[in-house]
């Protein structure tokens, strides 16, 4: 006997006919209904009832670190029959972030001050800049001192067997004499600058507008200082100059300065640099080890190299956010600089994680446009790489918590290579002004500042 088309059973005798929308959709349901039901089985193990599957959230909270897991409590589910719609996954963030545009007006206002920092880097690409840096820095010197450093450590390496390779390769001893020589011999830190007229210290007396040659060598902020000495009383101005040609000349300013200057000195000595923002009022720069295959943090106030550490755990800063700014796009490498973040980190409220990443990878698409398709494939293996070494600074705080936890347990601080690093309170700008910013030590609160005083 012949079958009718549509019988139950029965395919459509035209293949062309048939419309698999309504059998994927009940397929996607039967899978999604057994998901849930394993869930709310493991979380509360309760019997079976004809009520509904309820989700009811707890007040959610901001995520002090990107990718968090944050689950229902078992509390708020109950098994619910198959047939019923089931409910949202917003709240499983144990699963990957995805990338989502800005929407509210914070979000917003976030995403165009990322895209204003995100300029800083490029203007390091002037070759006329560079070559004008390099009269300035005393070569012979750098390169004799890297020469030796690295020497030494070749011959450490070797005596420790003939595969063993030394810790940091000629690049990156030269970023290390250039580090010392900036810091000790051609930059000035200033807190009050002296007064021009008879050498006393100043008082600060408040902010004053920009005249138009400073704003032209980009100082938007200009501080005034008076001369304590009554009977002088002389004024002196302080412009917070942006341009790194004006850097060179005045060689003197604070954090912001000396992150500008000294990041664009190493890429005039031939090293990839980034500018890193940190939102509670601090900059400084990381610059790429072609030997070890990773960004390395430089701060040349400190003049600290590798001590990712120190601003959480030496000065007792509290940080949310830390994003690095390069020719190449931009990265959040909070996790570099905040181990435990229950402990050093503060909420990051300006805008939901996935939106930060997709601020990020429209800086990088933006940076990135122009490349060859080889350039754009090695970045993207560089970013999985550092990608894979900043999860593991949040698996190694992991276990030492677990491990902590344990009876018997002892201290693991010194286990590796990146413990031994005793960082310290800040060691630039005068104790009053340290102790006012809260990075004297850890012991210190950390007071609420953001981008007025860098």
């Amino acid at each position: 006997m012949q079958r009718q088309p549509g019988a139950p059973g029965t395919a459509p005798t035209n293949p062309g006919d048939f419309d698999a929308t309504e059998l994927s959709r009940q397929f996607e349901q039967l899978l999604r209904s057994r998901r849930l039901n394993n869930l709310a089985h493991r979380d509360g193990g309760r019997p079976s009832t004809p009520s509904s599957y309820d989700f009811h959230p707890s007040t959610p909270t901001h995520q002090q670190y990107p990718g968090t897991p944050r689950t229902p409590h078992s509390s708020h589910l109950s098994p619910r029959p198959s047939n019923a719609p089931p409910p949202s996954y917003s709240s499983y963030r144990s699963l990957p972030i995805v990338p989502s545009p800005p929407q509210d007006a914070a979000s917003l206002k976030f995403r165009n001050l990322l895209l204003t920092l995100s300029v800083t880097p490029t203007k390091y690409e002037n070759p006329g800049l560079l070559d004008d840096a390099l009269t300035y820095i005393p070569t012979e010197r750098i390169y004799a001192e890297a020469d030796e450093e690295h020497n030494i450590m070749l011959a450490q390496a070797a005596s420790m067997g003939d595969n063993v390779k030394p810790e940091w390769g000629y690049q990156d001893c030269v970023i290390k004499s250039l580090l010392r020589w900036f810091k000790r011999s051609f930059f000035t830190f200033v807190n009050n600058p002296i007064c021009p007229a008879c050498y006393s210290p100043t008082v600060a007396c408040g902010m004053t507008p920009p005249t138009p040659d400073e704003s032209a060598r980009g100082a938007s902020r200009v501080e005034l200082y008076r001369c304590s000495d009554s009977s002088c009383g002389a004024y002196e101005r302080f412009p917070r100059y942006s341009d790194v040609w004006a850097l060179l000349e005045t060689k003197r300013g604070r954090c912001g300065e000396w992150a500008n200057c000294f990041s664009m000195l190493c890429k005039a000595a031939g090293a990839r640099v980034r500018w890193v923002w940190n939102s509670e009022d601090h900059v400084w720069t990381e610059v790429y080890s072609e030997h070890q295959k990773r960004w390395i943090h430089v701060d040349a106030c400190e003049e600290a190299w590798d001590n990712p550490r120190l601003y959480a755990e030496g000065w007792g800063k509290k940080i949310a956010y830390c994003i690095a700014f390069s020719i190449d796009g931009a990265t959040d490498v909070t996790r570099r600089y905040v181990r435990n973040p229950a402990a050093h980190g503060l909420d990051r409220t300006r805008c939901p994680e996935e939106v930060l990443l997709w601020i990020m990878q429209e800086v990088r698409k933006m940076r990135r446009e122009n490349m060859g398709k080889e350039e754009r494939r090695r970045l993207m293996k560089e970013d999985e790489r550092e990608e894979k070494e900043l999860r593991g600074y949040v698996a190694q705080t992991l276990a030492k918590q677990l491990s902590a936890m344990m009876p018997g347990s002892i201290s693991t601080q010194g286990a590796s290579g990146d413990d031994t690093k005793l960082p310290a309170g800040r060691q630039s700008g005068t104790e009053e002004w340290v102790r006012a910013r809260g990075e004297g030590g850890t012991g210190q609160p950390s007071p609420d500042r953001r981008d007025d005083q860098r």
